[in-house]
């Protein structure tokens, strides 16, 4: 273990108080935007009214959103309508203001809300208040964001801090921004590791553990999975933000799929400490499976490596391995019979647990039947698996992107030379049962995914910022057999999918919330099911199905509707590709 770099901050809300308590400012109104949860905010607040400072502290991140939650100068019950009219900026894409104002509109169930975009609105959302009355009241709510470059010359419109003072006589004498300790953490963070001194080929490291102390609790949204969360936030901006820096250092380009850097690990914990804290270091793969056991039809979270290989070893079948770099087992196994075959294959993003109990439902499932033919790896990327399982001991409500990848750091699908690690899985699948589909069980996040500290939208991940319901990616070689396969292929798999109860009011909840904040949805709706149909050149198989339920951070019975979805989805593109193929 060797150690990079450590620091403390003290918190702005701190400073803004011991900064305030100065005689000068007795006769000033105090407003401030910092990241910080609304504890430390109102806490803040009372204390320099002690002093005789007009304060009101508000949240740089989701501003919006804060504002209905607590200064909505009217009980929800009076108001009839809502407008929002949300900044459309240049340096910023269309929608990413609108973007922050989600969930609202969940928020305000009984309330008509009506977005607009305007340029004219730079720096604020103009909210009109429609009251039952027949009165309209109007707010400016401030949104402070500052045009900024990252380490990689990248340009972003990012929320930060900000500072407006006003003194009763002479006007405002203050008005601009405020290095918050949540943005200098971030940004000491990356110069640290910018600045070290990194050997002169990858993997850099095995693993590049960060671990930072917030002491901001997450709050829970009254809608679905959502929360105001800094510190998860904040573990996606510094994952996300490291990566792209050491994919350009390699030579690659920032936002490809390319690059074997290794493990980054941010562990972003809440701490009771009045103060916030970062340690970086460099540490050996960490090697502790993840054991216990559970019901797999009835999964309420994600099961064990040690049930996954359990419930392996009960399908009947020849057993084959591939080994990731850290020396644990990649297992498949492959099951013959006089049927076409198929290869199932989850946990390729290895937060994206439920594809793994629905692959083992499912095989259990065909197993039982006399001709059934096909290979099943139900956990390609073990590394990750149990990064993830660390990870969510702290913060099990948390997307955690850091474990999506394996231990090198790429997407195991990408990868293009030997050795091939993970990857080889599924070549020695394919080997095996020359099968014609693979079923590909994936997942996405549950609630909305953002980077506040670089631009708000996830870069490169634009369609995944909130979620859009379950759906089906269906790729294909574009040859003439397939072509006519894929239509009767989706119709049947889709029928099958529309009679499991829930999921269509499901997807159409999610997809008209998605619609509202993000736009239109590119899908072809089939019986209901959302649909996405690509061709692409040279594929491993002619024809991939690939999953997408929004299932990261999800535990109960959210959780197991995911899994009993992924299942039908297997067993139902099983049977098609029997009848059609």
């Amino acid at each position: 273990m060797s150690s990079i770099f450590s620091t403390h901050i003290s918190l702005t809300t701190d400073w803004l108080i011991k900064e305030f308590s100065q005689s000068e400012y007795q006769d000033c109104t105090l407003e401030a935007w910092v990241f910080a949860d609304k504890t430390h905010r109102q806490k803040a607040e009372m204390s320099l009214q002690k002093l005789g400072i007009n304060a009101k502290i508000r949240s740089a991140y989701k501003p919006l959103i804060h504002f209905f939650m607590e200064d909505l100068p009217f009980p929800k019950s009076d108001i009839k309508a809502i407008q929002v009219t949300y900044p459309i900026h240049d340096a910023a894409p269309e929608k990413r203001f609108l973007l922050e104002a989600y969930p609202l509109s969940a928020l305000m169930e009984k309330q008509e809300i009506e977005f607009i975009g305007s340029e004219k609105h730079q720096d604020h959302y103009k909210v009109v208040l429609i009251l039952a009355s027949g009165e309209s009241h109007v707010v400016n709510v401030f949104a402070p964001n500052h045009l900024h470059s990252t380490l990689i010359n990248e340009q972003h419109l990012s929320p930060t801090g900000w500072i407006k003072i006003t003194h009763s006589s002479r006007g405002v004498c203050k008005n601009e921004q405020l290095i918050t300790d949540y943005e200098q953490l971030f940004h000491q963070t990356l110069n640290a590791i910018s600045q070290h001194s990194w050997q002169e080929k990858e993997p850099y490291f095995e693993e590049l553990k960060i671990t930072v102390h917030l002491p901001y609790q997450d709050q829970d949204l009254p809608y679905e999975h959502e929360s105001i969360s800094l510190r998860e936030a904040l573990h996606e901006d510094l994952y996300f933000s490291i990566l792209e820096w050491f994919k350009v250092k390699s030579g690659y380009l920032a936002h490809g799929r390319e690059g074997q850097i290794g493990h980054i690990v941010p562990d972003v914990l809440y701490t009771e400490d009045q103060h916030a804290g970062v340690h970086i270091e460099l540490q050996a793969y960490q090697l502790q499976n993840s054991t216990g056991f559970q019901s797999l039809e009835y999964a309420k979270k994600a099961i064990s490596q040690e049930q996954i290989e359990t419930e392996l070893n009960k399908i009947e079948g020849e057993s084959f391995f591939a080994q990731t770099i850290t020396g644990r087992q990649v297992h498949g196994r492959y099951h013959t019979g006089s049927d076409h075959p198929v290869m199932i294959s989850s946990g390729q993003h290895a937060n994206e647990t439920s594809g793994v109990v629905g692959a083992l439902k499912a095989v259990r499932v065909l197993s039982q039947k006399k001709r059934s033919h096909f290979s099943i790896s139900p956990l390609e990327n073990p590394d990750g698996y149990e990064l993830h399982q660390r990870l969510i001991q702290n913060n099990p409500k948390h997307m955690h992107h850091a474990a999506r990848y394996t231990a090198l750091g790429d997407d195991l699908e990408n990868r293009k030379h030997e050795p091939f690690y993970e990857k080889s899985i599924r070549q020695q699948a394919k080997q095996r049962s020359q099968a014609c589909l693979h079923i590909n069980l994936h997942g996405y996040p549950s609630h909305e995914w953002t980077r506040p500290l670089s631009g708000y939208v996830p870069h490169g991940f634009d369609m995944w910022t909130i979620p859009k319901g379950f759906f089906l990616i269906l790729r294909h070689n574009g040859e003439d057999e397939w072509l006519s396969y894929t239509e009767k292929f989706l119709q049947f798999v889709t029928a099958r999918l529309s009679q499991v109860s829930g999921l269509v009011s499901f997807n159409q909840k999610q997809i008209d919330l998605y619609t509202q904040y993000a736009g239109e949805v590119n899908f072809r709706f089939i019986n209901g099911i959302p649909c996405l149909i690509n061709q692409v050149q040279n594929p491993d198989v002619p024809v991939q199905l690939i999953t997408e339920f929004p299932d990261e951070t999800l535990y109960e019975d959210a959780f197991i509707l995911a899994h009993q979805v992924q299942t039908a989805t297997v067993l139902a593109a099983y049977e098609a590709h029997q009848l059609f193929a």
